[in-house]
């Protein structure tokens, strides 16, 4: 064996002793920023291990990315190997974090010789090498802590008894003052910074309400005004949403405008798809002259602001044949052989009124800054929430672009994924940047679906990225369950959406339970896609004040503003439904129950987990029916429930502990 020695430095960093590893959270291995909102913490954990038996620290660094200095508070060991800590993001823009170990030899001492001394081994070396480390500390250290170090590392080598300079080099307080003053010199640094996207809490939580404008007029064939649908921000205030959210607001091409049903030809009065983007009144920048003008938007937007709601604009990336683009950037789209633009389609569907837009052009530079465009002159006019229509059927290199583009300008910008698409796809564009996104909620019905679904959402690596949005309906999507389950199933829908998501949405005509199909589909008959819906909004069966009491539920209820603490209990019965929400110091408990069947009553035995709560298994509590004002004593962990959905489908619960006063008295709280 050749034992010349080695031309070259070696790199110190090699010689770190501490290993890192399986650092958590992390999305792909750090390549894309896991996501929180304002004021939520970040749990990190990590396998932190060296050779041999020293003992180690840890600390958590992070920081705003707009600062140079790390912040730092300590990780603690938990078993084997793992260790973990906490921070907090406090501002509106993005942070990184990382891990820094080292092996603590002051704390390594420590434990040798306490071991030693119980054992009655001499340990007048030991004691030495101690003072050594102590007096190393105090170069480190600044006074008075220098002077006081010194001190103790002059105990520690004089004849005092052994028993007195162990217990002294044990104490807790020179503990505390070596620990202010590590050396970190051999220290190893996690390999890179992982990344968190931070947002306000729109982007977690919010009550969506869609609504077309044009059908808020006063005649039934009469588009409606911006000052029109301002009138109607009340009623949806009332209801207690926190978005209304506009499908497209522009100008409407005309060549091959589809007519009601999706029919091909249109009559002179059909208004067509407000996805048929363009005219020769303008494209993407402009608004649908019946609907007004850009300052009758920017009225309505501040009448929305002052009934308590945002206003989320449609970004659809496609155009009419008749938008100015069509013209003046040819090159944007692709062409048939023929040298024609060639439609959109997605068999058996077709959209002969859509042109999409080609993200392979050769001037694809100067049509993603027209696009990036488009959403900043929105944002520059007050609005911050974008839905995006179809944005699986555009580049995510796009997406991952353009949102950290506008976010420089406008970190407040929500961006909702209206994709419903393969699950990877879903999750890259979640990755890419987009705060939250549509889910296949709207198609699991079943006990086992919705368990199986919510769970993979909620308990997985998923939910570090990914943000679900229960819609229940849409103009695109009348769920079967809707369409033959009659009152009920709008009811059980709604508080589904409304208590297992932070997030969920209704389209406008769920209040009234609209539920007439073209037959054999999920498509509205008479779609509101394609012609104006004039609705009694007072109908005396509409839903309005049953769903203006669950929002107010929501409101009221932190846990309900959260996926993180979600859980399904057992409940013996195959169309029931249990599940919980706590925040995460349990001062709020809500329980949910859900008959799955419109149909017929049910009832079950409902299995509270009672450590999980903090609750003993003899203690009495209360659970308060929010939706029905019942308020009940359970005790223990099995108890009765029978939900009739002529009468109520559902039930949610706060649960409240009992509490006695020193007088004897007893509450629940």
């Amino acid at each position: 064996m050749d034992l010349a020695p080695l031309h070259g430095r070696i790199d110190p960093k090699i010689a770190r002793r501490v290993w890192i590893e399986n650092v958590q959270p992390a999305v792909d291995v750090g390549r894309f920023p896991i996501k929180r909102c304002v004021g939520e913490n970040v749990r990190v954990t990590a396998d932190i291990f060296a050779d041999g038996h020293d003992l180690l620290a840890a600390v958590l660094l992070y920081r705003p990315v707009s600062e140079a200095a790390w912040q730092e508070v300590p990780m603690e060991p938990q078993v084997t190997d793992a260790w973990g800590g906490r921070f907090s993001v406090e501002r509106l823009e993005p942070y990184e974090y990382t891990i820094e170990a080292w092996v603590d030899h002051f704390a390594s001492w420590q434990d040798e010789i306490r071991k030693k001394f119980q054992a009655d081994q001499d340990i007048q070396s030991e004691l030495l090498e101690g003072a050594a480390l102590i007096e190393a500390a105090a170069e480190r250290a600044v006074e008075p802590d220098r002077s006081w170090l010194k001190k103790i590392a002059l105990l520690l080598k004089s004849h005092e008894a052994q028993g007195k300079r162990v217990e002294r080099g044990l104490s807790p307080d020179l503990t505390a003052l070596m620990n202010r003053y590590p050396d970190r010199s051999l220290s190893s640094r996690y390999r890179q910074a992982l990344q968190v996207n931070v947002e306000r809490i729109l982007a977690r939580y919010g009550a969506w309400y869609e609504m077309f404008p044009r059908s808020t007029g006063s005649a039934p064939t009469q588009s409606g005004t911006f000052k029109d649908a301002a009138k109607h921000l009340s009623y949806i205030a009332e209801m207690g949403f926190d978005i209304v959210y506009l499908p497209p607001i522009h100008p409407i091409g005309r060549t091959y405008r589809k007519g009601p049903n999706n029919t091909l030809a249109a009559g002179p009065s059909d208004p067509g798809s407000p996805w048929a983007i363009g005219g020769s009144e303008g494209g993407h920048k402009a608004v649908h002259p019946d609907l007004g003008t850009l300052d009758d938007f920017d009225f309505f937007v501040a009448e929305a602001s002052r009934h308590g709601l945002e206003v989320a604009l449609d970004i659809a990336f496609q155009c009419s044949p008749d938008h100015p683009y069509v013209k003046e950037h040819p090159e944007w789209f692709r062409h048939r052989p023929d040298g024609s633009i060639k439609y959109a389609e997605n068999p058996p569907k077709k959209y002969q009124d859509i042109y999409p837009l080609n993200f392979e052009s050769p001037d694809w530079e100067s049509l993603w800054q027209e696009l990036k465009d488009v959403i900043v002159f929105w944002a520059a006019r007050g609005v911050r929430v974008f839905r995006v229509d179809n944005p699986h059927t555009k580049p995510l290199c796009f997406w991952d672009w353009v949102i950290a583009e506008v976010r420089k300008n406008f970190p407040d910008a929500v961006f909702l994924a209206e994709a419903f698409t393969r699950p990877k796809i879903m999750h890259a564009l979640a990755k890419a940047g987009f705060s939250q996104s549509y889910t296949y909620f709207t198609w699991r019905n079943t006990k086992r679906e919705l368990i199986e679904y919510v769970t993979a959402l909620t308990r997985t690596e998923v939910r570090e990225f990914f943000r679900p949005n229960f819609f229940a309906n849409t103009p695109d999507i009348l769920p079967e369950f809707l369409q033959f389950g009659g009152r009920p199933a709008f009811l059980s829908r709604l508080v589904l959406a409304a208590t297992l998501g932070a997030s969920y949405g209704i389209y406008s005509g769920y209040e009234l339970c609209e539920n007439e199909a073209t037959p054999g589909t999920e498509e509205y008959h008479q779609s509101e896609k394609y012609q104006i819906r004039h609705r009694d909004w007072n109908q005396p069966d509409s839903l309005r004040e049953y769903i203006a009491h669950v929002n107010r539920i929501r409101r009221e209820n932190p846990a309900l503003h959260s996926n993180e603490h979600l859980d399904f209990y057992p409940v013996d019965n195959e169309l029931l439904l249990f599940f919980g929400k706590t925040t995460p110091n349990l001062d709020n408990i809500i329980l949910v129950v859900i008959n799955l069947d419109p149909h017929h009553a049910h009832d079950g035995w409902v299995e509270v987990p009672l450590e999980e709560l903090g609750i003993g298994p003899n203690e009495v509590y209360q659970v308060h029916d929010l939706i029905g004002e019942g308020r009940y004593l359970w005790q223990g962990r099995h108890n009765y429930v029978r939900l009739d959905p002529a009468e109520s489908p559902a039930q949610i619960y706060r649960l409240r502990r009992r509490v006695r006063t020193e007088r004897d008295f007893d509450y629940f709280m």
